[in-house]
């Protein structure tokens, strides 16, 4: 995921500050030396980057820094307090025109995601009560409108598309008399990309957007183009205007440094950033949130909100009665796999838990196709063997390993880990008594 690198490093640093006592400016210049070094391995502009840490030096050194009786700590809140300036301060919400229909316009280079994140978009909009319109106006790439329709038909969303014989211009009209005439109340428009900037993507844009008047503009940039999608958002502001950006691939391996250089170069707010293929994975940007998971202080709001979107009220209440009279079965376990899998990739879920980029996360298997063996092998079970797993002898691990295409070895160890589970899960149920067992390897059951 993105920041993994940058997180670490940062982790480092100010793990050496917090085993301190007073600071001294040498300290701190020491300090803001690796910090520096961090941000512009993460890709961030080198511009960015020195005024970044000028800022941050400047507070740093003041007297009441360095009387605090946690100054390592007080450090530690400047850099935080800096990054969520430098992101933007507060999440920038999509604005609505007071007349309907809104139009949004998407822009951007080809390839950076537009399409499927004007699904999305389209997509969260119609659970929030809304009837979005998708209008297809990019002519060019093939299968491009193929491609809306899909996307469209996957969120339950209707597509207007005039084929790619006509002017995208034309489209765009005659999407939005559509839309009126229809009674949709969004219109996200779909442009073309291109591979490089030019001319005429730019003039095409201009005359879209004089034609359709959009509430916003919002350009798509790819996290994993660094610096360069930094370079595409600055044209793209000053030749078209640009209301917001929207960051995708932030859960690929990138150094992120686009979503720390973007609000600053263009003055645009950064409204969504993908974090994966799901429609309930183009998430708000928060910038307080994502400093908190830059600097491994987790970012516990979005996981509260993920799991609150997918989980059964009921089936928790029941859940918690059972784990308190300790009679939580690999049924119940194959029920919470299931709705974990929904909130998204493990990895960026444990990414949200405080402190998680401390510990050793080579001592977690956060590889998502292991859960995939774990619902192979509880499948393979029968109902009884799964409420009762200590029935099972060598030869019912056997017949299980064979239907499940696992190993007997790997069954044993998902029995060790759940039972060791169990009693964790117990420690949390029971209150007081958590945290005060030994410490050691950071078991999951899979």
């Amino acid at each position: 995921m993105a920041f993994d690198g940058l997180s670490g490093k940062l982790s480092e640093v100010f793990k050496k500050l917090r085993g301190m006592g007073k600071l001294t400016e040498k300290d701190v210049a020491e300090a803001m030396r690796h910090v520096r070094l961090a941000l512009l391995e993460a890709d961030v502009s080198f511009k960015i980057v020195k005024e970044f840490v000028n800022n941050v030096s400047a507070k740093a050194v003041g007297e009441e820094v360095m009387k605090s009786l946690t100054p390592g700590q007080h450090v530690i809140k400047l850099v935080n307090e800096e990054l969520v300036a430098l992101m933007g301060g507060t999440n920038a919400k999509l604005t609505f025109s007071s007349k309907p229909p809104t139009v949004y316009m998407l822009a951007g280079l080809q390839g950076a995601g537009k399409t499927t994140t004007g699904g999305k978009i389209a997509g969260q909009l119609r659970k929030q009560g809304k009837k979005p319109l998708l209008v297809a106006c990019d002519i060019y790439r093939p299968a491009a409108v193929k491609q809306l329709q899909v996307v469209g038909a996957g969120y339950g969303v209707p597509v207007f598309e005039q084929g790619t014989d006509k002017n995208p211009v034309d489209i765009a009209k005659a999407g939005l008399a559509h839309a009126e005439h229809m009674g949709n109340d969004v219109v996200i428009i779909d442009t073309a990309g291109r591979l490089h900037i030019d001319d005429e993507l730019m003039n095409e844009l201009i005359n879209i957007k004089a034609a359709v008047r959009p509430q916003e503009i919002l350009l798509v940039v790819d996290a994993m183009t660094g610096q360069d999608a930094v370079n595409v958002a600055e044209s793209f502001s000053e030749k078209v205007g640009i209301d917001g950006v929207i960051v995708t691939k932030l859960d690929s391996d990138t150094r992120g440094g686009a979503v720390l250089s973007v609000r600053k170069i263009t003055g645009k707010p950064i409204k969504y950033v993908g974090m994966g293929e799901k429609m309930d994975e183009l998430e708000p940007f928060y910038p307080d949130r994502m400093a908190n998971r830059i600097l491994g202080m987790g970012d516990v709001l979005t996981l509260i909100e993920k799991a609150q979107s997918v989980i059964d009220e009921e089936e928790a209440v029941l859940l918690e009665k059972k784990l308190r009279k300790n009679e939580f079965d690999l049924e119940d376990f194959l029920s919470q796999i299931q709705q974990l899998k929904k909130m998204g990739p493990l990895k960026n879920i444990l990414g949200m838990i405080p402190g998680m980029n401390q510990m050793n996360i080579g001592d977690v298997d956060v590889n998502d196709k292991s859960m995939g063996g774990i619902e192979a092998i509880i499948r393979s079970m029968t109902p009884k063997e799964r409420r009762d797993p200590d029935i099972l002898n060598a030869s019912r691990k056997r017949r299980i390993a064979a239907g499940s295409g696992r190993t007997v070895q790997e069954i044993n160890q998902l029995l060790k880990n759940f039972d060791n589970m169990k009693k964790m899960m117990k420690q949390f149920t029971d209150g007081p008594k958590f945290g005060k067992g030994k410490k050691g390897k950071f078991n999951l059951p899979f």
